[in-house]
């Protein structure tokens, strides 16, 4: 047994959870002979019925013993795969029980942590380009990772029917809130230094990243065990091309103002407000570089120390895979303000 296994086993028996699913098929190398035409079309699309499940030898555990709060009243299953006709990506769909999942260091263990929040406009996860192969990334750094499948759809500022949708209860807010908590009660058994524990999303992640470190004082639900008393608030925060927390996003384009760096009214910066990284392209089409100048700009009005890289090119959704514009560099900066802040050495 690797000590990834170790983890993950002695997780679920502080959450007393069952219903714990192990991996059947990996994120990144899905055989053609592990699926099977559904209404005959062939190929990896036809694995889009079954939920996502991380690689061998790590255990995603459910993040609420009992009941989720808020739950959906009939929600749809959950799957993974995009729509049937696109090229098959292991995205999750329709997440109504959130899960975690622990990354262990592949290498000397810095004692960090961070918690990764993908992507997915609120309505799916990127589970392996803003998931997987950031924790694949992180531990090879030496830092713990836990991958977070919160619940989607709209369990935040999202679009429905062409239109801005607010859901009435920020349910991923509330999985986040719960994960954090989680981690640091449990910090001491896992090698993880409970004043080192960060935060790390991508698009939708990046606002929920931002969420959570701006409303950490009260829970978002009622607190149901010990993992809810302790602080869920992150002690730092890296965050990539986000989106909904410009004040202006919804408005036309030829007429709002883009020096009007406004935030809108869930992101409240303070001085408690965690160190803050962040990283955007300027020719971002999907978020505008006006997110993450709003939050920047905020950060420093509170005197949160914050670092921000803006690239000319980049595009939206890049990750860390390899690229040739500059913009491949950024994972390098992020671990330099990491040892700048002294969270790795």
């Amino acid at each position: 047994m690797g000590r990834g296994d170790v983890l993950c086993v002695t997780l679920a028996a502080l959450l007393g959870a069952c219903d714990v699913q192990a991996d059947t098929i990996g994120q990144h190398d899905v055989s053609e002979a592990a699926v099977r035409p559904i209404n005959g079309t062939p190929g990896k699309a036809a694995i889009a019925s079954r939920i996502w499940e991380p690689s061998a030898g790590h255990i995603q555990v459910p993040i609420w013993p009992g009941t989720v709060p808020n739950a959906l009243p009939h929600p749809k299953p959950e799957s993974v795969g995009p729509p049937p006709g696109r090229e098959w990506w292991p995205r999750a769909n329709n997440v109504s029980r959130p899960t975690m999942t622990i990354y262990a260091p592949t290498g000397a263990n810095t004692g960090a942590a961070v918690m990764v929040l993908p992507g997915g406009g609120y309505q799916f996860l990127a589970m392996d380009l803003e998931g997987t192969e950031i924790c694949d990334w992180l531990t090879s750094r030496g830092i713990t990772c836990v991958l977070l499948k919160y619940r989607v759809p709209e369990s935040g500022p999202t679009y429905r029917d062409g239109k801005r949708y607010y859901p009435p209860v920020p349910t991923a807010l509330q999985d986040a809130q719960r994960t954090l908590g989680l981690i640091r009660k449990s910090a001491k058994e896992h090698g993880i230094d409970p004043n080192k524990i960060g935060v790390m999303g991508f698009s939708a992640g990046g606002h929920l990243a931002a969420a959570l470190s701006t409303n950490f004082a009260k829970r978002a639900y009622r607190s149901i065990d010990a993992a809810d008393v302790v602080s869920c608030r992150p002690d730092f925060a890296m965050i990539a091309y986000p989106g909904h927390i410009w004040a202006h996003e919804d408005e036309e384009a030829k007429s709002r103002d883009p020096s009007d760096l406004k935030l809108r009214g869930d992101i409240i910066v303070s001085l408690e407000t965690p160190p803050t990284f962040i990283i955007h392209a300027e020719n971002d089409d999907t978020d505008s570089v006006q997110q993450s100048l709003a939050y920047y700009i905020a950060l420093k009005e509170a005197d949160v120390p914050a670092e921000m890289h803006i690239y000319a090119e980049g595009g939206h959704a890049f990750g860390v895979r390899p690229t040739k514009s500059s913009i491949g560099n950024w994972p390098k900066l992020a671990e330099q303000w990491l040892r700048s802040i002294n969270v790795i050495q």
